[in-house]
């Protein structure tokens, strides 16, 4: 009885121990999955507060010319990225040395400092001391908000254990050293050694990577611009950590301690440039709209963008633009616009778009204005020069007030017949509106079209420039290039190369010329546009070098007999260029006081400073293409004088009649002579380049004789001279 009374009581200590044991692991697992759920809760919670978007940071994005020069930055954050193998061993180990010792050993959140910072808020009743790692203030910075809550510090703690787990240590160290502010603007460790001391991120010595770690704990308080005491201090405060943590010896902390601050700001890094915006807002705008970037990407993607801008080109624009003498208005408010093209690929060298311009204003250089007379040569004579054998520079065409199109010359005077040439040098109204209407509205429009000005009007007024809207200066200059480039176009572009954040080529500018006008066309036009500068509309201003081109010049619609805007639009033989003046606001309280001749001469100014102060020669005179004919000058028919008639003695008449007479220089004009008739005159001869001619059997008649001068390129006959006979 007692064995069996002792075996069951050995089974129920058994089966109690079971039991135990049991409750043990069921407790166990309990924990284990209430843990191992915690840890997958806070994981969970890591990933949803961490978004990943975050982790790639804003980029400062950089305009630079083809020579390297930048001229611009865009950034929400002032930033450039610097890859871990780029930063110096001494630097990491500056920011690991006082910001987080303990940095490749703790799995994000470093238990040892939350414990030392919660006993001290437990002290002091209140959140005085963070125990935050790098990861921590990565995760703060990245995801979260500044305050000291202890809402706060869970979310950060669950996003620090989600990096840990996402990143491995030098990811993260250099997210943070690329992360943070350093004051000034300046985030980021590479902008931050631009920025103080003028150098890459490569080349940072000891001390002054202790510098730049120094400032975490207050980048404004130990500024070393305006704290320099503080900041030196401070340095030394860090190179004693960095010692203390064994990443320098006791020499190299003394060496370090013992130099100065170092800071080295070049000028450049300190001075604005106002006279790139207008240049820089064509930039933005030309990769919003051509390479679907939104001003937002501009700003955080971190581009390195190459543009076509001559700096001194630009300068010297931007320089003239602020001269007042150039730009006459009643009142003050005048504006102006500026636009220079390489004519042989549309790269667009030289952008004002207004004369005080800043970020953000109007861009004039891309506001449409009606262009006057500048728009005759690309809507009017270019297209009809096309017409083949219809058209050519010498055909005669009417030059003559009538009813039916109502217009008038600004001369007020008439020819009653003039030549396509002298109807562009001089800007006849009435001869243009004609030919327009010959060729046809939509014949012109169409090659308005293809030079990238598509307008809606119908009106004979586009012979004119009277738009409704108008065109842009950029527009303007990039239609005139078909004729400065041998009568192709290419698309007026400022960007030459765009590289991603990687420094990855993802765009690069290809020239791509299209023919609007053929090598004869273009060649004529330039030698008209080039009379038209030298003798005609645009002879206004001075300019030592060859230049063609047109002015253009709108009536103000309020106040009679004033302008409203002045233009000028041509090309030498290196760049097209085109400049607009006027108001904003056309009412009767603002007009201009002159008219073309103004942006004429601030355009040749502005080239007679490139040529001789910019260290850039401008080519001297235009070279005729092959394969195209020379444009002969135009001949211009003398008034005959002082005819007179007397007798010579030779030959077989023995008496003979000479006519002789006042003519020009000019050998290619033809003399001809006429004798009067009762009914009809008689042509009885002809002589070229000559100023007299003989006339056989004058004896005893009493025939009266006059010369007509003619011109055997257009084919017309100039004013008779007064009749004169021998008796």
């Amino acid at each position: 009885m007692k064995n069996e009374k002792r075996n069951e009581r050995r089974k129920k200590q058994k089966n109690m121990f079971r039991q135990k044991i049991k409750w043990l692991g069921i407790a166990i697992a309990a924990v284990f999955i209430f843990l191992l759920s915690g840890y997958g809760l806070l994981m969970l919670g890591g990933k949803m507060i961490a978004n990943e978007d975050d982790l790639l940071l804003d980029l400062t994005t950089t305009i630079r010319t083809e020579d390297g020069e930048v001229v611009s930055t865009l950034y929400n954050e002032n930033r450039e990225y610097a890859p871990i193998d780029r930063i110096p061993d001494h630097v990491l180990q500056a920011f690991i040395a006082v910001e987080d010792r303990r940095f490749y050993e703790h799995q994000g959140v470093d238990l040892q400092s939350i414990g030392r910072a919660v006993y001290k808020d437990i002290i002091a009743r209140s959140k005085v001391e963070g125990g935050s790692t790098i990861t921590q203030q990565l995760s703060k910075n990245l995801f979260l908000t500044n305050d000291k809550s202890w809402t706060r510090k869970i979310k950060e703690t669950m996003a620090s254990l989600y990096l840990e787990r996402t990143l491995d240590k030098d990811e993260i160290l250099e997210l943070y050293v690329n992360e943070v502010y350093f004051g000034e603007g300046v985030y980021g460790i590479q902008k931050a050694s631009q920025f103080f001391f003028s150098k890459d991120v490569d080349d940072l010595t000891i001390s002054e990577g202790a510098l730049l770690a120094g400032l975490m704990k207050g980048p404004n308080g130990y500024s070393p611009l305006n704290h320099p005491d503080k900041a030196l201090e401070r340095r030394n405060v860090v190179l004693n950590t960095m010692e203390s943590a064994g990443f320098i010896d006791e020499e190299t902390r003394t060496q370090e301690q013992e130099k100065d601050l170092g800071i080295n700001q070049s000028e450049k890094k300190n001075k604005t440039n106002p006279w790139v915006d207008s240049y820089v807002d064509l930039v933005i705008k030309e990769l919003v709209e051509e390479h679907d970037l939104s001003y937002a990407d501009i700003q955080s993607g971190g581009y390195d963008i190459t543009v076509y801008m001559n700096e001194d080109y630009q300068q010297i624009a931007y320089q003239n633009f602020q001269e007042d003498a150039f730009f006459p208005g009643n009142t003050e408010g005048i504006e102006g616009a500026f636009v220079m093209l390489d004519k042989a690929n549309g790269h667009i060298i030289s952008a004002i778009g207004g004369r005080d311009y800043t970020m953000g204003d109007l861009n004039r250089s891309n506001v449409e204005r009606q262009p006057g007379s500048a728009f005759k040569p690309v809507a009017v004579y270019g297209p009809a020069l096309m017409k083949g054998d219809t058209y050519k520079p010498f055909t005669v065409i009417p030059d003559q007030y009538t009813e039916e199109y109502n217009v008038t010359n600004a001369s007020g005077e008439y020819k009653n017949n003039i030549t396509i040439y002298q109807a562009i040098v001089e800007s006849t109204n009435t001869s243009a509106v004609w030919l327009l209407d010959e060729i046809g509205i939509d014949y012109a429009k169409s090659y308005l079209d293809k030079l990238g000005m598509p307008i809606k009007d119908d009106g004979l007024s586009i012979a004119l420039g009277g738009l409704n809207k108008g065109v842009t200066p950029l527009q303007m200059a990039q239609s005139y290039q078909a004729f400065a480039n041998n009568g192709k176009m290419a698309k007026a572009t400022a960007i030459a190369e765009i590289k991603d954040r990687n420094g990855e080529v993802i765009y690069e500018s290809e020239t791509s010329n299209k023919e609007i006008f053929t090598p004869q066309v273009a060649w004529d036009m330039t030698e008209m546009l080039r009379e038209t500068v030298r003798s005609g509309t645009a002879s206004s201003g001075y300019y030592a070098k060859e230049l063609a081109g047109k002015t253009g010049t709108t009536q103000h619609p309020l106040v009679e007999g004033a302008t409203k805007d002045a233009w000028f639009v041509g090309y030498s033989p290196d760049y097209v260029t085109a400049l607009w003046m006027g108001y904003d606001k056309s009412d009767e309280k603002h007009y201009l006081t002159g008219g073309s001749s103004y942006p004429t001469s601030l355009t040749k100014k502005i080239l007679t400073d490139i040529d001789t102060q910019s260290g850039w020669a401008l080519t001297s005179s235009f070279t005729m293409p092959d394969g195209v004919e020379p444009l002969p000058d135009p001949i211009d028919l003398p008034v005959i004088e002082n005819v007179n008639a007397n007798y010579t003695f030779g030959g077989f008449a023995l008496l003979k009649g000479k006519l002789s007479w006042e003519g020009s220089t000019d050998d290619r004009i033809i003399y001809r002579i006429y004798k009067e008739g009762e009914d009809e005159d008689e042509l009885i001869g002809e002589v070229k380049g000559e100023t007299e001619y003989i006339i056989d059997d004058v004896w005893f008649r009493n025939d009266s004789y006059y010369v007509v001068p003619f011109d055997p390129i257009t084919k017309m006959e100039g004013t008779h001279s007064k009749s004169v006979s021998f008796f």
